[in-house]
């Protein structure tokens, strides 16, 4: 891989590239057994305490989801030989699995993203990967991508961790030919594997990100909370999610959506787990109205919490940056080309400031 610079997407980056180096989307569905249903319980398959889902849990019959997953060039499933890093992008709180793709726009006749990964491997910035879109809804409901706090589609974002750990990893991971194994929980495997696999979310995906994946907090409304909204946009926070260190090595969150937590509870989950977190890359546009002060709560003490469970920390604000695709496609060239690496190939430095004008 070439060195590491972040940088502004270079414009050429947003175009498409010769068609036998594009690669392929294609929409697929999968079984999920954890999500919450009509009555705001958790369904789930698991052994899942009470205290820990902060809610009742139920067994109940699955629900057929949909995702939308980036094969890169050359990719031939009947090739056993080659295997492939995996980044997951997660969406906004209005958005489903075709936000990083339709909402972020075409360049002559592709979809952006999708010209930004193929330039990426196609100049050799990056290894070729798999990249999943999801809906981040873990809820019967999950095809309502209305704003509505008492929704349950609204809930089943706080849930999405229990399904992408029993559900949609699983699934990736047995149809597609990844590096990372989930049915290989030996200590070796569960090591290796959490570096074979990234996660990044823009807005309510950055939230996702942070929250689920680091450690912070689930939210209900409260209306059923029947405490204060401290944003009054209806929401309160309940109960800690346990984090999933475990299973990711690189970790972004690009304009994370105001329930992000803070970042002295983000870092004291982070140095309470047993893994160290290789990256985590923020982002935000210094004019977002939206996430700008979210985003500088979530990074405040957070280095200090974490002690020595995170490696390399980048803070990249994006001169006149506002809530929208300039701010999050930087955000997604730029990870993408942190991830995967070693600590060699990385700044010497641990917090790593920058503004990009």
């Amino acid at each position: 891989m070439k060195n590491f610079n972040v940088t502004q997407v270079p414009d050429e980056y947003l175009e498409p590239v010769n068609e036998l180096l594009q690669g392929t989307v294609q929409e697929v569905s999968y079984k999920v057994s954890n999500y919450i249903n009509l009555t705001r319980q958790l369904v789930t398959d698991r052994n899942i305490d009470i205290s820990e889902a902060g809610r009742e849990t139920v067994t109940g019959d699955d629900i057929l989801k949909k995702c939308n997953v980036y094969l890169p060039a050359g990719y031939t499933p009947n090739d056993t030989a080659v295997r492939y890093n995996i980044l997951y992008l997660l969406h906004g709180v209005g958005g489903d699995q075709y936000e990083w793709l339709s909402s972020n726009g075409k360049a002559n006749g592709r979809f952006i993203i999708c010209n930004i990964f193929d330039n990426l491997i196609a100049n050799g910035d990056i290894d070729p990967l798999i990249i999943v879109f999801p809906n981040g809804r873990s809820a019967y409901d999950w095809t309502d991508s209305s704003f509505n706090s008492e929704g349950t589609n609204m809930l089943g974002f706080y849930y999405f961790d229990y399904e992408l750990r029993y559900d949609l990893i699983p699934f990736i991971e047995s149809t597609y030919k990844t590096y990372a194994d989930i049915t290989d929980t030996s200590p070796e495997g569960i090591t290796y594997n959490r570096t074979r696999r990234a996660i990044a979310g823009l807005s309510m995906g950055g939230m996702q990100a942070l929250n689920l994946i680091l450690g912070g907090y689930r939210y209900d409304s409260t209306l059923f909370t029947e405490t204060k909204s401290p944003w009054k946009n209806g929401l309160d926070k309940t109960v800690l999610a346990p984090g999933m260190i475990d299973l990711f090595d690189y970790v972004g969150a690009f304009s994370n959506a105001p329930t992000s937590s803070d970042g002295k509870t983000l870092g004291a989950s982070l140095g309470s787990c047993f893994y160290k977190l290789h990256l985590l890359y923020t982002t935000c546009g210094n004019e977002d109205g939206i996430a700008n002060d979210s985003y500088i709560n979530s990074i405040d003490g957070l280095v200090h919490q974490a002690g020595n469970h995170l490696d390399h920390y980048y803070q990249v604000l994006i001169n006149d940056g506002f809530h929208d695709f300039n701010v999050w496609n930087n955000g997604a060239y730029n990870f993408s080309r942190l991830a995967f690496r070693n600590c060699d190939d990385h700044l010497m430095s641990n917090v790593v400031t920058k503004k990009l004008l």
